[in-house]
Protein backbone atom coordinates (compact mmCIF):
# COMPACT_ATOMS: atom_id res chain seq x y z
CA UNK A 1 0.00 0.00 0.00
CA UNK A 2 2.95 2.38 0.75
CA UNK A 3 4.64 1.67 -2.55
CA UNK A 4 1.19 2.40 -4.54
CA UNK A 5 0.73 5.84 -2.66
CA UNK A 6 4.55 7.04 -3.51
CA UNK A 7 3.98 5.85 -7.16
CA UNK A 8 0.31 7.72 -6.59
CA UNK A 9 1.43 10.95 -5.34
CA UNK A 10 4.70 11.62 -7.78
CA UNK A 11 2.15 10.83 -10.72
CA UNK A 12 -0.11 13.22 -9.10
CA UNK A 13 2.84 15.69 -8.20
CA UNK A 14 3.81 15.83 -11.96
CA UNK A 15 0.42 15.77 -13.79
CA UNK A 16 -0.39 19.27 -11.33
CA UNK A 17 2.97 20.39 -13.11
CA UNK A 18 2.46 19.54 -16.77
CA UNK A 19 -0.89 20.39 -16.63
CA UNK A 20 -0.71 23.78 -15.07
CA UNK A 21 2.15 24.77 -17.66
CA UNK A 22 0.17 23.74 -20.54
CA UNK A 23 -2.97 25.57 -19.89
CA UNK A 24 -0.74 28.51 -18.64
CA UNK A 25 0.87 28.54 -21.86
CA UNK A 26 -2.82 29.14 -23.38
CA UNK A 27 -3.40 31.42 -20.68
CA UNK A 28 -0.59 33.83 -21.53
CA UNK A 29 -0.76 34.20 -25.33
CA UNK A 30 -4.79 34.83 -25.16
CA UNK A 31 -3.54 37.59 -22.66
CA UNK A 32 -1.09 39.15 -24.51
CA UNK A 33 -3.24 39.14 -27.27
CA UNK A 34 -6.14 40.59 -25.19
CA UNK A 35 -8.26 37.90 -25.44
CA UNK A 36 -10.29 37.17 -22.21
CA UNK A 37 -10.30 33.96 -20.56
CA UNK A 38 -13.18 33.29 -18.68
CA UNK A 39 -11.73 29.90 -16.17
CA UNK A 40 -8.71 28.56 -15.78
CA UNK A 41 -9.06 25.05 -14.45
CA UNK A 42 -6.48 22.41 -12.93
CA UNK A 43 -8.03 19.25 -13.17
CA UNK A 44 -12.13 18.77 -14.17
CA UNK A 45 -14.76 19.64 -12.17
CA UNK A 46 -18.17 18.36 -13.56
CA UNK A 47 -20.52 18.48 -10.76
CA UNK A 48 -18.86 20.37 -8.33
CA UNK A 49 -15.56 22.14 -7.82
CA UNK A 50 -12.77 21.87 -5.01
CA UNK A 51 -11.65 25.45 -5.24
CA UNK A 52 -12.82 28.40 -6.84
CA UNK A 53 -11.48 31.95 -6.57
CA UNK A 54 -12.91 34.77 -8.23
CA UNK A 55 -10.50 37.87 -8.25
CA UNK A 56 -13.30 40.31 -9.55
CA UNK A 57 -15.75 39.32 -7.10
CA UNK A 58 -12.86 38.81 -4.08
CA UNK A 59 -13.80 35.48 -2.97
CA UNK A 60 -12.67 32.10 -2.42
CA UNK A 61 -15.23 28.70 -3.01
CA UNK A 62 -15.10 25.54 -1.20
CA UNK A 63 -16.67 22.61 -2.63
CA UNK A 64 -18.56 24.73 -5.09
CA UNK A 65 -21.53 23.49 -7.19
CA UNK A 66 -21.53 26.97 -9.46
CA UNK A 67 -20.93 30.53 -8.35
CA UNK A 68 -23.59 31.29 -5.75
CA UNK A 69 -23.60 27.66 -4.15
CA UNK A 70 -20.88 26.38 -1.96
CA UNK A 71 -20.18 24.62 1.05
CA UNK A 72 -17.90 27.42 2.44
CA UNK A 73 -17.48 31.04 0.72
CA UNK A 74 -14.26 33.14 2.17
CA UNK A 75 -13.60 36.70 1.33
CA UNK A 76 -10.33 37.06 0.14
CA UNK A 77 -10.05 40.92 -1.31
CA UNK A 78 -12.19 43.78 -2.52
CA UNK A 79 -14.81 43.20 -5.18
CA UNK A 80 -13.58 45.37 -8.72
CA UNK A 81 -15.72 46.37 -11.35
CA UNK A 82 -14.49 45.44 -15.18
CA UNK A 83 -12.36 48.20 -16.98
CA UNK A 84 -14.68 51.06 -18.24
CA UNK A 85 -12.66 50.15 -21.53
CA UNK A 86 -13.68 46.28 -22.11
CA UNK A 87 -10.42 45.40 -22.02
CA UNK A 88 -9.71 42.50 -20.24
CA UNK A 89 -7.64 41.47 -17.08
CA UNK A 90 -6.68 38.86 -15.01
CA UNK A 91 -9.63 39.71 -12.53
CA UNK A 92 -11.88 38.16 -15.29
CA UNK A 93 -10.57 35.19 -15.00
CA UNK A 94 -11.68 32.46 -12.48
CA UNK A 95 -9.06 30.07 -11.14
CA UNK A 96 -9.98 26.79 -9.96
CA UNK A 97 -9.04 23.49 -8.97
CA UNK A 98 -11.61 20.64 -10.23
CA UNK A 99 -11.55 17.06 -8.65
CA UNK A 100 -11.30 14.70 -11.60
CA UNK A 101 -7.40 14.82 -12.68
CA UNK A 102 -7.23 13.84 -16.39
CA UNK A 103 -6.24 17.13 -17.35
CA UNK A 104 -7.41 20.66 -17.37
CA UNK A 105 -8.62 23.69 -19.16
CA UNK A 106 -8.36 27.20 -20.13
CA UNK A 107 -12.23 27.90 -21.14
CA UNK A 108 -10.94 31.23 -23.59
CA UNK A 109 -13.76 33.47 -24.71
CA UNK A 110 -15.23 32.65 -28.00
CA UNK A 111 -13.93 29.80 -28.43
CA UNK A 112 -15.77 26.74 -29.44
CA UNK A 113 -14.22 23.69 -26.81
CA UNK A 114 -15.43 21.45 -24.47
CA UNK A 115 -17.01 24.35 -22.03
CA UNK A 116 -18.96 26.21 -25.15
CA UNK A 117 -20.86 25.13 -27.97
CA UNK A 118 -21.47 27.37 -31.41
CA UNK A 119 -25.00 28.18 -29.68
CA UNK A 120 -23.21 30.06 -27.08
CA UNK A 121 -21.30 32.25 -29.45
CA UNK A 122 -24.85 33.47 -30.99
CA UNK A 123 -24.13 36.60 -30.21
CA UNK A 124 -22.26 39.39 -32.07
CA UNK A 125 -18.32 38.91 -31.75
CA UNK A 126 -16.33 41.19 -28.94
CA UNK A 127 -13.29 42.94 -29.77
CA UNK A 128 -11.80 41.01 -26.92
CA UNK A 129 -13.01 37.25 -28.49
CA UNK A 130 -11.05 34.39 -29.43
CA UNK A 131 -12.91 34.47 -32.78
CA UNK A 132 -12.64 38.33 -34.09
CA UNK A 133 -8.09 37.78 -33.40
CA UNK A 134 -6.62 37.16 -36.71
CA UNK A 135 -5.51 33.87 -37.44
CA UNK A 136 -2.01 33.62 -36.40
CA UNK A 137 -2.64 35.05 -33.15
CA UNK A 138 -5.32 32.12 -32.87
CA UNK A 139 -2.87 29.96 -34.24
CA UNK A 140 0.15 30.88 -31.32
CA UNK A 141 -2.65 31.06 -28.60
CA UNK A 142 -3.20 26.95 -29.10
CA UNK A 143 0.40 26.13 -29.72
CA UNK A 144 1.43 27.79 -27.08
CA UNK A 145 0.65 25.14 -24.86
CA UNK A 146 2.45 22.75 -26.88
CA UNK A 147 5.41 24.80 -26.58
CA UNK A 148 5.62 25.15 -23.25
CA UNK A 149 5.08 21.69 -22.39
CA UNK A 150 8.53 20.91 -24.29
CA UNK A 151 10.50 24.28 -23.13
CA UNK A 152 9.22 22.62 -19.57
CA UNK A 153 10.82 19.28 -20.65
CA UNK A 154 14.03 21.44 -22.42
CA UNK A 155 13.82 23.13 -18.30
CA UNK A 156 14.21 20.27 -16.35
CA UNK A 157 17.01 18.56 -18.04
CA UNK A 158 19.28 21.96 -17.94
CA UNK A 159 17.94 21.60 -14.27
CA UNK A 160 19.14 18.11 -13.68
CA UNK A 161 22.13 18.58 -16.21
CA UNK A 162 23.21 21.23 -13.36
CA UNK A 163 22.48 19.76 -10.41
CA UNK A 164 23.22 16.34 -10.67
CA UNK A 165 25.14 16.13 -14.17
CA UNK A 166 25.52 12.50 -15.76
CA UNK A 167 26.31 9.70 -13.60
CA UNK A 168 26.80 6.90 -16.21
CA UNK A 169 28.87 3.60 -17.14
CA UNK A 170 30.69 3.13 -20.27
CA UNK A 171 29.11 0.34 -21.98
CA UNK A 172 32.69 -1.47 -22.87
CA UNK A 173 33.51 -1.05 -18.99
CA UNK A 174 30.74 -3.28 -18.06
CA UNK A 175 33.21 -6.66 -17.56
CA UNK A 176 30.15 -8.99 -17.07
CA UNK A 177 28.46 -8.12 -20.28
CA UNK A 178 24.88 -7.65 -20.49
CA UNK A 179 21.85 -10.09 -20.09
CA UNK A 180 19.34 -10.19 -22.98
CA UNK A 181 15.60 -10.79 -23.45
CA UNK A 182 14.71 -13.98 -25.76
CA UNK A 183 14.21 -11.97 -28.58
CA UNK A 184 17.32 -10.13 -28.39
CA UNK A 185 18.86 -13.57 -28.41
CA UNK A 186 16.63 -14.75 -31.74
CA UNK A 187 18.40 -11.35 -32.92
CA UNK A 188 21.50 -13.09 -32.32
CA UNK A 189 23.04 -11.48 -28.65
CA UNK A 190 24.08 -14.11 -26.23
CA UNK A 191 24.16 -13.39 -22.19
CA UNK A 192 27.41 -11.78 -21.59
CA UNK A 193 28.03 -10.06 -24.71
CA UNK A 194 29.76 -6.67 -24.03
CA UNK A 195 28.60 -3.86 -26.09
CA UNK A 196 31.43 -2.02 -28.02
CA UNK A 197 30.02 -0.02 -31.23
CA UNK A 198 26.83 1.07 -32.45
CA UNK A 199 26.81 1.41 -36.36
CA UNK A 200 30.87 1.67 -36.37
CA UNK A 201 30.74 4.28 -34.10
CA UNK A 202 31.50 4.42 -30.20
CA UNK A 203 28.63 5.06 -27.71
CA UNK A 204 28.14 8.12 -25.67
CA UNK A 205 26.43 6.08 -22.49
CA UNK A 206 24.95 9.57 -21.28
CA UNK A 207 22.85 9.54 -25.07
CA UNK A 208 19.40 8.95 -24.00
CA UNK A 209 18.64 7.70 -27.45
CA UNK A 210 20.97 4.75 -27.68
CA UNK A 211 17.99 2.41 -26.35
CA UNK A 212 15.79 3.06 -28.90
CA UNK A 213 18.64 2.66 -31.55
CA UNK A 214 19.79 -0.11 -30.46
CA UNK A 215 16.81 -2.31 -31.23
CA UNK A 216 15.77 -0.46 -34.88
CA UNK A 217 15.81 -2.61 -37.75
CA UNK A 218 19.41 -3.24 -39.36
CA UNK A 219 21.43 -1.57 -36.34
CA UNK A 220 24.53 -3.37 -36.19
CA UNK A 221 26.06 -3.98 -33.29
CA UNK A 222 29.61 -4.80 -32.26
CA UNK A 223 30.16 -7.29 -29.22
CA UNK A 224 33.05 -8.65 -27.58
CA UNK A 225 31.68 -12.48 -26.63
CA UNK A 226 33.46 -14.33 -24.20
CA UNK A 227 35.93 -11.58 -23.41
CA UNK A 228 37.72 -12.77 -26.90
CA UNK A 229 35.93 -12.47 -30.23
CA UNK A 230 34.41 -9.53 -32.07
CA UNK A 231 30.98 -10.72 -33.05
CA UNK A 232 28.84 -8.14 -35.00
CA UNK A 233 24.91 -8.34 -34.58
CA UNK A 234 22.53 -7.08 -36.86
CA UNK A 235 18.71 -6.91 -35.49
CA UNK A 236 15.37 -7.80 -37.69
CA UNK A 237 12.60 -6.06 -38.92
CA UNK A 238 10.29 -8.01 -36.24
CA UNK A 239 12.72 -6.79 -33.11
CA UNK A 240 10.63 -4.02 -32.10
CA UNK A 241 7.23 -5.95 -32.15
CA UNK A 242 8.48 -8.83 -30.64
CA UNK A 243 10.37 -6.50 -27.51
CA UNK A 244 6.96 -5.15 -27.77
CA UNK A 245 4.61 -8.35 -27.24
CA UNK A 246 7.37 -10.15 -25.14
CA UNK A 247 6.51 -6.60 -22.58
CA UNK A 248 10.11 -6.71 -20.96
CA UNK A 249 13.53 -4.81 -20.75
CA UNK A 250 15.78 -5.87 -23.40
CA UNK A 251 18.99 -5.52 -21.86
CA UNK A 252 20.29 -5.21 -18.40
CA UNK A 253 23.80 -5.04 -16.87
CA UNK A 254 25.21 -8.44 -15.68
CA UNK A 255 25.97 -7.65 -12.17
CA UNK A 256 29.08 -9.73 -10.57
CA UNK A 257 28.56 -11.13 -7.13
CA UNK A 258 30.08 -9.21 -3.91
CA UNK A 259 29.37 -8.90 -0.73
CA UNK A 260 28.54 -5.54 0.41
CA UNK A 261 27.45 -6.38 3.98
CA UNK A 262 27.63 -9.35 6.11
CA UNK A 263 24.17 -10.22 8.25
CA UNK A 264 24.64 -10.99 11.75
CA UNK A 265 23.31 -14.89 12.59
CA UNK A 266 23.19 -16.00 8.80
CA UNK A 267 24.76 -18.22 7.21
CA UNK A 268 27.58 -16.32 5.61
CA UNK A 269 28.82 -15.06 9.05
CA UNK A 270 28.55 -17.80 10.45
CA UNK A 271 30.78 -19.25 7.55
CA UNK A 272 33.22 -16.43 8.11
CA UNK A 273 32.13 -14.42 4.47
CA UNK A 274 33.24 -10.97 4.14
CA UNK A 275 32.30 -7.50 2.89
CA UNK A 276 34.39 -7.34 -0.47
CA UNK A 277 34.28 -11.10 -1.30
CA UNK A 278 33.31 -12.43 -4.94
CA UNK A 279 30.81 -15.61 -4.71
CA UNK A 280 31.78 -17.20 -8.51
CA UNK A 281 30.54 -20.94 -7.70
CA UNK A 282 27.78 -21.90 -5.29
CA UNK A 283 28.36 -26.06 -5.58
CA UNK A 284 28.66 -27.30 -9.53
CA UNK A 285 27.22 -23.53 -10.30
CA UNK A 286 29.37 -20.90 -11.56
CA UNK A 287 27.48 -17.50 -10.66
CA UNK A 288 29.48 -14.55 -12.96
CA UNK A 289 26.97 -13.02 -12.01
CA UNK A 290 23.37 -12.45 -10.04
CA UNK A 291 21.56 -14.13 -13.02
CA UNK A 292 23.12 -17.16 -12.40
CA UNK A 293 23.41 -16.75 -8.53
CA UNK A 294 20.00 -16.22 -7.55
CA UNK A 295 18.70 -19.64 -9.20
CA UNK A 296 21.51 -21.48 -8.38
CA UNK A 297 20.51 -20.67 -4.16
CA UNK A 298 17.48 -21.84 -4.89
CA UNK A 299 18.38 -24.77 -6.01
CA UNK A 300 20.24 -25.83 -2.65
CA UNK A 301 17.96 -23.82 -0.56
CA UNK A 302 17.85 -25.95 2.96
CA UNK A 303 21.62 -27.28 2.61
CA UNK A 304 24.68 -26.29 3.04
CA UNK A 305 26.78 -26.18 0.19
CA UNK A 306 30.74 -24.87 -1.00
CA UNK A 307 30.97 -21.47 -2.77
CA UNK A 308 33.74 -20.41 -4.56
CA UNK A 309 35.11 -17.15 -3.20
CA UNK A 310 37.28 -14.55 -4.22
CA UNK A 311 38.76 -12.94 -1.71
CA UNK A 312 42.36 -10.59 -1.91
CA UNK A 313 43.18 -12.26 -5.42
CA UNK A 314 43.13 -15.78 -4.29
CA UNK A 315 40.02 -18.18 -4.68
CA UNK A 316 39.12 -20.29 -1.35
CA UNK A 317 36.36 -22.37 -0.89
CA UNK A 318 34.22 -21.85 2.08
CA UNK A 319 30.68 -24.33 2.94
CA UNK A 320 27.62 -21.72 3.77
CA UNK A 321 24.29 -22.48 4.97
CA UNK A 322 21.59 -21.78 2.72
CA UNK A 323 18.07 -21.11 4.70
CA UNK A 324 15.05 -22.40 3.37
CA UNK A 325 14.30 -19.21 1.95
CA UNK A 326 17.28 -19.55 -0.78
CA UNK A 327 19.45 -16.76 1.15
CA UNK A 328 22.49 -16.72 2.97
CA UNK A 329 22.65 -13.49 4.48
CA UNK A 330 24.55 -10.95 2.67
CA UNK A 331 23.78 -7.25 1.05
CA UNK A 332 24.73 -7.25 -2.47
CA UNK A 333 26.88 -4.84 -3.84
CA UNK A 334 25.62 -2.57 -6.23
CA UNK A 335 26.37 -2.36 -10.09
CA UNK A 336 27.65 1.44 -9.38
CA UNK A 337 29.95 0.32 -6.78
CA UNK A 338 31.54 -2.37 -9.08
CA UNK A 339 31.61 -0.75 -12.69
CA UNK A 340 33.96 2.52 -12.94
CA UNK A 341 31.22 5.41 -13.31
CA UNK A 342 32.35 8.14 -15.73
CA UNK A 343 30.71 11.83 -13.97
CA UNK A 344 30.41 14.79 -16.29
CA UNK A 345 29.41 17.93 -14.66
CA UNK A 346 28.14 21.01 -16.05
CA UNK A 347 28.27 24.60 -15.27
CA UNK A 348 24.88 26.64 -16.52
CA UNK A 349 26.25 27.40 -20.05
CA UNK A 350 27.27 24.01 -20.26
CA UNK A 351 23.79 22.57 -19.12
CA UNK A 352 21.64 24.30 -21.81
CA UNK A 353 22.94 22.88 -24.94
CA UNK A 354 22.91 19.39 -22.73
CA UNK A 355 19.67 19.81 -21.39
CA UNK A 356 18.52 20.99 -25.02
CA UNK A 357 20.00 17.35 -26.49
CA UNK A 358 18.70 15.20 -23.81
CA UNK A 359 15.21 17.30 -25.03
CA UNK A 360 15.21 16.84 -28.46
CA UNK A 361 16.65 13.16 -28.19
CA UNK A 362 13.77 12.48 -26.19
CA UNK A 363 10.97 13.87 -28.67
CA UNK A 364 12.61 12.13 -31.71
CA UNK A 365 12.81 8.90 -29.89
CA UNK A 366 9.08 9.29 -28.92
CA UNK A 367 7.51 10.48 -32.25
CA UNK A 368 9.51 7.66 -33.88
CA UNK A 369 8.40 4.71 -31.23
CA UNK A 370 5.02 5.84 -31.86
CA UNK A 371 4.53 3.44 -35.77
CA UNK A 372 4.21 0.75 -33.06
CA UNK A 373 1.16 2.05 -31.93
CA UNK A 374 -0.34 0.70 -35.03
CA UNK A 375 0.78 -2.64 -34.85
CA UNK A 376 -1.08 -5.97 -33.14
CA UNK A 377 1.86 -5.92 -30.21
CA UNK A 378 1.58 -2.30 -29.58
CA UNK A 379 -1.86 -1.83 -29.50
CA UNK A 380 -1.71 -4.39 -26.28
CA UNK A 381 1.06 -2.13 -24.98
CA UNK A 382 -1.00 1.00 -24.96
CA UNK A 383 -1.82 2.16 -20.96
CA UNK A 384 -3.73 4.10 -19.18
CA UNK A 385 -2.43 5.72 -15.28
CA UNK A 386 -1.69 2.29 -13.72
CA UNK A 387 1.18 2.30 -16.79
CA UNK A 388 2.39 6.30 -15.97
CA UNK A 389 2.33 5.59 -12.12
CA UNK A 390 4.57 2.46 -12.76
CA UNK A 391 7.15 4.57 -14.39
CA UNK A 392 7.69 5.89 -11.16
CA UNK A 393 9.98 4.41 -8.10
CA UNK A 394 8.42 2.97 -5.10
CA UNK A 395 10.59 5.63 -3.04
CA UNK A 396 10.63 9.17 -3.57
CA UNK A 397 13.99 10.14 -5.79
CA UNK A 398 13.68 13.88 -6.66
CA UNK A 399 16.46 13.12 -9.44
CA UNK A 400 13.94 10.06 -11.32
CA UNK A 401 11.01 12.20 -10.72
CA UNK A 402 11.94 15.17 -12.53
CA UNK A 403 13.66 12.49 -15.35
CA UNK A 404 10.35 10.81 -15.77
CA UNK A 405 8.25 14.33 -15.38
CA UNK A 406 10.63 15.70 -18.21
CA UNK A 407 9.67 12.79 -20.47
CA UNK A 408 6.30 13.05 -19.79
CA UNK A 409 6.14 16.59 -20.88
CA UNK A 410 7.85 15.59 -24.11
CA UNK A 411 4.87 12.85 -24.37
CA UNK A 412 2.26 15.37 -23.78
CA UNK A 413 3.70 18.20 -25.79
CA UNK A 414 3.73 15.86 -29.21
CA UNK A 415 0.31 13.86 -28.07
CA UNK A 416 -1.33 17.25 -27.81
CA UNK A 417 -0.01 18.41 -31.08
CA UNK A 418 -2.08 15.21 -33.31
CA UNK A 419 -4.62 16.83 -35.45
CA UNK A 420 -7.39 15.12 -33.70
CA UNK A 421 -10.44 17.22 -33.17
CA UNK A 422 -10.73 18.17 -29.21
CA UNK A 423 -6.75 18.21 -29.25
CA UNK A 424 -4.99 21.31 -29.80
CA UNK A 425 -3.40 19.60 -32.62
CA UNK A 426 -7.12 19.73 -34.50
CA UNK A 427 -7.93 23.52 -33.73
CA UNK A 428 -4.29 24.02 -35.36
CA UNK A 429 -5.19 22.12 -38.08
CA UNK A 430 -8.66 24.15 -38.94
CA UNK A 431 -6.23 27.11 -38.25
CA UNK A 432 -3.78 26.44 -40.76
CA UNK A 433 -6.38 25.64 -43.41
CA UNK A 434 -8.10 28.58 -42.80
CA UNK A 435 -4.76 30.41 -43.28
CA UNK A 436 -4.26 28.80 -46.01
CA UNK A 437 -7.58 29.10 -47.83
CA UNK A 438 -8.80 32.10 -46.46
CA UNK A 439 -11.73 30.77 -45.01
CA UNK A 440 -12.81 30.08 -41.44
CA UNK A 441 -14.63 27.15 -40.67
CA UNK A 442 -17.79 27.33 -39.21
CA UNK A 443 -18.45 26.66 -34.96
CA UNK A 444 -20.91 24.41 -36.00
CA UNK A 445 -18.40 22.51 -38.03
CA UNK A 446 -16.10 22.27 -35.02
CA UNK A 447 -18.69 21.88 -32.58
CA UNK A 448 -19.30 18.85 -34.42
CA UNK A 449 -15.50 17.95 -35.18
CA UNK A 450 -14.97 18.29 -31.53
CA UNK A 451 -17.72 15.97 -30.27
CA UNK A 452 -15.95 13.40 -32.85
CA UNK A 453 -12.74 13.70 -31.40
CA UNK A 454 -13.67 13.99 -27.75
CA UNK A 455 -15.54 10.77 -27.95
CA UNK A 456 -12.74 8.74 -29.83
CA UNK A 457 -9.97 10.24 -27.11
CA UNK A 458 -12.61 8.89 -24.37
CA UNK A 459 -12.54 5.58 -25.84
CA UNK A 460 -8.79 5.49 -26.29
CA UNK A 461 -9.01 6.81 -22.52
CA UNK A 462 -10.99 3.50 -21.81
CA UNK A 463 -9.20 1.19 -23.48
CA UNK A 464 -6.00 2.16 -22.11
CA UNK A 465 -7.33 2.02 -18.76
CA UNK A 466 -8.70 -1.29 -19.25
CA UNK A 467 -5.53 -2.59 -20.68
CA UNK A 468 -3.50 -1.73 -17.30
CA UNK A 469 -6.73 -3.39 -15.21
CA UNK A 470 -6.14 -6.67 -17.71
CA UNK A 471 -2.73 -6.57 -17.02
CA UNK A 472 -2.92 -6.41 -13.42
CA UNK A 473 -5.38 -8.77 -12.67
CA UNK A 474 -5.80 -11.37 -15.31
CA UNK A 475 -1.77 -11.44 -15.76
Amino acid sequence: METFLIKALQLVVALIILVTVHEFGHYIFARIFGIRVNRFYLFFNPGFSLLKYDPMKGTLMLMSKDDTHAWKTFRVGKAHTPRPDGKPTWRDTVYGLGWLPLGGYCDIAGMVDETKSSKDLAAEPQDWEFRSKAAWKRLLVMVAGVLFNFLLAIAIYIGIALHWGDRVVPYEAIAEGMDFSEPMKEAGFRDGDIILTLNGRPIDARDISNGWDFIQPGAEIAVLRGHKDTVTVRTTDRLLEQLVEANQAYMSPRVPVYIDEVMNGEGAAHAGLLAGDRIIRVGNDTTPSLTEFFPALQAVKGTTVPMAVVRDGRTVDIPVEVNDGGKIGIMLRPANKIYPVTEVDYNFFQAIPRGWKNGTDQLGTYVSSLRLMFTKEGAKSVGGFGTLGSLFPTQWSWYSFWQITAFLSVILAFMNIIPIPALDGGYTLFLLVEIITRRKPSERFIEIANMIGMGFLLLLLVYANLNDIYRLVLK
